[in-house]
């Protein structure tokens, strides 16, 4: 038997990994189990002996995705940060893996329950907290206001990526022209702000400026909340 003939064994993390390069590849929509097996060149009954279903493969590659922030984050801040440097450090290191993976904000979304990895992660950003002495009532409102941006990226009110779809520019902009007259100010905004859409790796109007300016302002306000 040649060396190009052996054929690696199958195991749950092998699965994932594999899902997860078919998602970088062609996009969340792509991964199917018959399409994974063939990647894999195996029968798609052979992964059912390691995941049990399609939602069992998405949980786990909800949990690959959170090792792996977990895993920049550990990378990006030291022990003698202090806690603003800390959250804004671990804000960002989160950011690279999701712009790594552009497809995780939506799969991290659409979980019925909350991934196992998302809480010891924010154990540590409380820990974080309360190590710069910040109260847990302060905490708790510092959770709700950072939102998804302690996982790299911006939930948008309005983001057809974030469900599987994509923003028809040619239709938006029509949209904004036949709604001048009525909303005057948001077509205004829109026009000061319009920009390549390839600025924003993660959804319309999640640019790293966008992300890094509103990151900032709820650091200083938080560490004016906390100083009162």
């Amino acid at each position: 038997m040649t060396t190009s003939e052996i054929r690696l064994p199958l195991t749950p993390a092998r699965v994932v990994a594999a899902a997860m390069a078919l998602a970088d590849a062609d996009g969340l929509p792509a991964l199917t189990m018959r399409r994974l097996a063939a990647d894999l060149g195996v029968e798609p009954m052979s992964l059912y002996h390691h995941v049990p279903g399609k939602d069992q493969l998405l949980d786990g590659l909800a949990e690959a995705v959170l090792a792996e922030v977990a895993t920049a984050v550990g990378a990006a801040v030291r022990d003698d940060d202090d806690w603003r440097t800390a959250l804004r450090a671990r804000c960002l290191a989160a950011r690279t893996v999701m712009v790594r993976h552009r497809w995780a904000p939506g799969l991290l979304g659409s979980r019925r329950s909350i991934p196992a990895g998302l809480y010891p992660y924010y154990e540590e950003i409380l820990a974080t907290m309360v190590r710069g002495r910040l109260s847990y009532h302060l905490a708790h409102r510092a959770i709700h206001a950072l939102g998804t941006m302690v996982l790299g990226f911006t939930q948008e009110l309005f983001s057809p990526d974030s469900a599987g779809g994509t923003l028809d520019e040619e239709a938006a902009e029509a949209d904004f022209a036949a709604m001048a007259e009525a909303l005057p100010h948001l077509t205004a905004m829109v026009a000061a702000e319009v920009h390549d859409n390839a600025e924003d790796p993660l959804g319309w109007c999640d640019s790293q400026n966008e992300f890094e300016f509103t990151l900032d302002l709820l650091l200083q306000g938080l560490a004016r909340a906390a100083e009162r």
